[in-house]
């Protein structure tokens, strides 16, 4: 089974090695039809502390690193201007 990825906005930095990734899921209400943006934040292992606020990463599925990370950084798509 390939590892799940997903794309989103680095929104903090404050921990060692570890960033929170915010994810967007636009999706239509069941109901209504109106769409709803759904965000959801992920930790992320990132070994170098490379990846800044604001910028735009590729995150991947990886084993259980701690009590909450369970991604690592893929790539780092575009850096904040």
């Amino acid at each position: 089974m390939a590892a799940k990825e997903r794309v989103g906005i680095v929104v903090s930095t404050k921990m060692q090695k570890t960033a929170v990734v915010s994810i967007e899921n636009r999706s239509a209400h069941s109901k209504y039809g109106k769409v709803v943006v759904r965000t959801k934040k992920y930790k992320v292992h990132d070994e170098e502390n490379q990846c800044k606020e604001g910028d735009r990463v590729r995150i991947s599925e990886t084993r259980p690193l701690s009590r909450t990370k369970r991604w690592t950084l893929a790539e780092i798509l575009s850096t904040k201007a």
